[in-house]
């Protein structure tokens, strides 16, 4: 049984998705029976669990041959992240009892980095589940291409599209949420022991004025990036409710500066930018 978290989100869909096809046992874990009402129609077997609920989760993990985990978003943590350390330790404890073949985590690039920011929280769930005596493989993808769907109205009723990424020419390693959970699925199905990073990117870095420039082609019409100044971004956050806007801030910095950087060679994804902001449009009617 291959079990999975997340199959709601982009990615975990996509997980499950690529082992159904390859006709692999898949249990799908949900917060409520109804959000896996499609996934029991599909033949998965369906397990109800919240990651506050350590019993459900360890319950959910068990006779596994391999286990998929991932963090619930977490973009205004509170200080320190206590909510985010409360899951890490649920996984990890459940985990630790369940004992699974293995283990897929999905975490990001720059998971390594030292500087304080956002993906810190995947560091310490690294950290966590390295301590594990299962064989554990860490997914850092680049920066989502799916991030764009915040461009997609702007790019259709102005024209301008606000980049917290910056400079505007500066390449940023990007990837598909459908490449991750492809790679993510055939991690799933290797044979490996202990730890070890895998990291993935897209077949080519990409510049925000790369990305106004897709979708100028797509829609036929002029589309531009347009800086939003980094003094402005803690007031604008802020006002779009976020009660911490500080470790988003750092985040795009590292991306910015250039110490969120991948460590090793990475593995290349098959999804191209414009065929991920296609999609969007679509999604956009």
């Amino acid at each position: 049984m291959y079990t999975i978290m997340g199959v709601t989100g982009q990615v975990g869909s996509e997980v499950a998705r690529h082992l159904l096809a390859a006709g692999k046992p898949v249990r799908a874990v949900v917060r409520s029976a109804e959000k896996g009402e499609s996934w029991a129609s599909q033949g998965c077997d369906v397990a109800i669990a919240d990651v506050d609920d350590l019993s459900a989760l360890t319950q959910a993990f068990q006779n596994s041959t391999a286990v998929f985990v991932l963090l619930p978003p977490n973009f205004s943590p509170s200080e320190g992240f206590p909510e985010t350390r409360k899951v890490i330790a649920h996984l990890h404890d459940a985990l630790a009892a369940a004992r699974p073949g293995k283990v897929v985590c999905l975490s990001t690039i720059g998971a390594q980095a030292t500087e304080p920011n956002l993906l810190n929280q995947l560091q310490w769930l690294e950290k966590s589940l390295s301590a594990l005596d299962l064989p554990v493989t860490f997914l850092r993808p680049g920066w989502f291409m799916e991030n764009c769907l915040w461009d997609v109205e702007p790019a259709l009723q102005t024209g301008v599209i606000p980049s917290f990424l910056q400079p505007l020419d500066k390449p940023v390693p990007m990837i598909a949420t459908a490449d991750v959970g492809r790679v993510a699925a055939e991690l799933l199905q290797e044979q490996w022991f202990g730890k070890r990073i895998v990291e993935l990117e897209g077949e080519q870095h990409v510049t925000p004025n790369q990305i106004a420039d897709t979708f100028s082609e797509l829609l036929g019409k002029p589309v531009t990036m347009e800086v939003v100044p980094r003094e402005t971004w803690h007031a604008l956050f802020t006002s779009q409710g976020m009660s911490n806007p500080v470790p988003r801030m750092q985040m795009l910095d590292g991306f910015n500066e250039g110490w969120i950087r991948f460590e090793g060679l990475p593995r290349k994804g098959r999804v191209s930018l414009a065929s991920v902001l296609e999609a969007l449009l679509a999604r956009h009617g």
